[in-house]
């Protein structure tokens, strides 16, 4: 399987101004994700067989279900919510919840990486927002190999990738630094 190099474009997309994104090699693999993929399923399979406590005897908003796997007891949030006013830090399996629960709201995901200069730029301009937007749900998927499959049904190209949802549709995308042009995006998706 060959893999291209992680690169910063600075002149990604349609904006009048450029905007640095990164392009995540993860996603720019060419060649068969199968092998990949049955990896992933023998670990959900791994997973279901070694848990003490089901999701189905646990639900409910913001509850902590005691998970055991090999023996170490920890913690996960199953009906995972966003906290208003804050960015809240989704995954795989928390984000559809969230944006089901979020109702006719506007839910502004920011899909980044850990390695993406642009991405670290926007974290603290993203969370400015959450804060002076409280009527509007902002959450973060960090685009690892583990969120990989969320990440591909939603399209992803490029990073940072900023995904506006109503209705639990996508329905606005923002590539790139371009803090401007979301600021925008949601202000007009708030009024409409």
């Amino acid at each position: 399987m060959a893999l291209r190099i992680p690169t910063i474009s600075s002149s990604h997309g349609l904006a009048s101004s450029p905007a640095p994104t990164c392009r995540p090699a993860v996603f720019l693999a060419v060649g068969s994700s199968s092998s990949w993929a049955a990896g992933a399923q023998q670990k959900r399979s791994l997973l279901l067989a070694t848990t003490t406590t089901t999701a189905s005897e646990t639900r409910g908003a913001g509850v902590l279900a005691p998970v055991r796997s090999s023996g170490i007891e920890t913690s996960t949030s199953v009906g995972a919510e966003a906290v208003t006013g804050q960015v809240t830090e989704v995954n795989k399996d928390t984000f559809w919840p969230i944006v089901e629960a979020a109702g006719d709201k506007v839910v502004v995901l920011d899909m980044y990486t850990e390695w993406c200069g642009p991405c670290k730029v926007m974290a603290p301009k993203f969370q400015e927002m959450s804060e002076k937007n409280l009527d509007v749900v902002f959450l973060k998927l960090d685009c690892n190999q583990d969120n990989k499959p969320l990440a591909k049904e939603l399209g992803i190209k490029v990073v940072p990738t900023f995904k506006i949802l109503k209705g639990g549709k996508v329905v606005k995308e923002v590539t790139g630094a371009k803090i401007e042009e979301l600021a925008h995006a949601i202000d007009t998706l708030k009024s409409g």
